[in-house]
């Protein structure tokens, strides 16, 4: 039995990289494949295009959700439940039933965006401390770096066989790793329960349905029309109310009042500006590439080759992963995040200043590579160490939900300023809208290496830090602080 104990532990940050690897593939799926998807289901683009925007609403509004049910006893079985739902809509999707069933299919895939959450809470209190550290880095850039491997992997096989081949590949990987979570997933039966705050999944449900979707189609409709705007701000007085209610109520979906810690709040303002810089960045640089080279710039490259140029991202994504946790044993936490903002910086600036050849691509996107995987490696410690143990899956799923909304925003502000530099009755953009994108690209790391600094002054995430400079993370901590005897409700990883 200890034998079996051991082999299971020993599997399991493997096999939780693994799943964060494999539901990051099986996310990126509809991104290469919508002209495709276009022209086998004769629809149009933007309604094709639904097959990537319906998996990010699905993901945005779950992940909350399996972040609060990951907090307690059930975490295996809602884990396992969702690898479930993941396989269901990767066989449905895949079979030739037709668009709607689609859509239904990449919807039901959605869900695996919060099963990331899910793994670094299992990582946190199944792993020893030192180990966990290192898988909680690497856990983190897995979605980003999954991308990149995703895109050229479903490029070249819906190249060769087509798009139903690329979605049978995602079958195939969901149902690998549904079978190695059966076997390693640790219980949590010990975990005390906590009520799921359903009034609070409908009122977040609303706005950020409402806010991705304007987004999503703020291009086609117009940013500054009714509806845009409407949605918008709509969507933005909802998301006030749901703050309002979770700081009410007494058990929340999210506990907001843990932004009173500097250090969730500045990771959470930072994974926000950094998702909007590094998509913008990808969006520029997949439509630099595939635009033909008689609009005066880019290569005219085919959906694979787009996708290779992506591979640079997830290699130096994954190495800078397992060098942050390093680092930030010899450096402030801060300065860490903030290098891997000005790396990112760096990688905006090569783009907007040099891209004569295709090989310069590959160079912006190795950087930006590292400039992401040091600040997403960072975010899980960074979290995990300034909240209390009971409130990982909610306050790491709250950061995966604004990576998100970043991630949406920058896509959407890529097509925005490259709609804004095209001529009337012309397809393409001027090359100037990628100059512009890429100084506002440059603004917005900006942005995020002053937002680093925000990070309370602490030598690294591995110890407690200096009573001045915590602040109580919930209610019970305040209250617990006035008695002599009194321990922050904390736990190191």
């Amino acid at each position: 039995m200890e034998s079996t104990a051991s082999r299971r532990q020993a599997l399991l940050a493997p096999a939780l990289i693994f799943t964060g690897m494999a539901l990051a593939v099986i996310s990126s799926l509809g991104a290469p494949l919508v002209p495709r998807i276009a022209d086998a289901y004769q629809v149009s683009v933007s309604d094709a295009q639904w097959s990537l925007t319906v998996t990010l609403l699905v993901g945005a509004v779950s992940t909350p959700v399996l972040g609060r049910l990951g907090d307690g006893p059930h975490r295996r079985a809602v884990t396992l439940a969702s690898m479930a739902v993941v396989l269901a809509g990767a066989v449905l999707a895949a079979l030739p039933l037709g668009f709607g069933f689609l859509i239904a299919g990449r919807a039901l895939q959605g869900v695996g965006a919060g099963l990331v959450s899910l793994a670094i809470t299992t990582a946190r209190d199944a792993l020893p401390r030192e180990r966990s550290r290192p898988a909680l880095a690497v856990l983190s850039i897995t979605t980003a770096a999954g991308v990149g491997l995703g895109y050229p992997l479903t490029g070249l096989i819906a190249q060769g066989s087509g798009i139903h081949a690329a979605f049978w590949f995602g079958a195939a990987v969901s149902a690998l790793t549904l079978a190695v979570a059966v076997l390693v997933l640790p219980s949590s039966a010990h975990l005390p329960r906590r009520p799921l705050d359903t009034t609070g999944v409908l009122l977040l449900a609303a706005p950020v349905t409402g806010l991705l979707l304007a987004l999503g189609e703020g291009g086609g409709w117009g940013w500054a029309s009714a509806r845009t705007l409407a949605l918008l701000g709509g969507s933005l007085v909802l998301l006030a109310g749901w703050a309002v209610h979770e700081l009410r109520t007494e058990h929340p979906l999210v506990d907001l009042r843990l932004l009173r810690n500097r250090s969730v709040l500045a990771a959470d303002l930072v994974v926000l500006v950094a998702g909007v810089g590094m998509y913008l960045l990808m969006s520029m640089v997949t439509r630099f590439a595939q635009t033909p080279a008689a609009a005066g710039y880019g290569f005219g490259a085919s959906v694979a080759v787009t996708g290779l140029v992506l591979v640079p991202f997830s290699l130096a994504g994954v190495a800078a992963g397992k060098l942050a946790p390093r680092l930030t044993r010899r450096l402030p936490v801060r300065l860490v995040l903030g290098l891997g903002c000005g790396v990112s910086l760096m990688s905006m600036l090569s783009f907007g200043l040099v891209h004569g050849s295709l090989g310069y691509l590959f160079l912006a996107m190795g950087i930006s590579g590292l400039g992401i995987g040091t600040v997403l490696a960072v975010m899980p410690a960074l979290v995990v160490q300034a909240v209390p143990a009971h409130e990982t899956g909610s306050a790491i799923s709250f950061n995966q939900l604004l990576r998100c909304i970043g991630y949406a925003a920058g896509s959407a502000l890529s097509a925005a300023v490259l709609q804004a530099h095209t001529a009337p009755g012309r397809t393409l953009p001027s090359a100037d809208g990628y100059r512009t994108g890429a100084l506002l690209g440059c603004a917005v790391w900006v942005i995020a290496i002053v937002m680093a600094a925000l990070l309370p002054r602490r030598r690294n995430h591995d110890g407690p830090a200096p009573a001045a400079e915590e602040e109580p993370t919930t209610r019970e901590t305040t209250r617990d602080r006035r008695g002599p005897a009194a321990v922050p409700a904390r736990r190191t990883p």
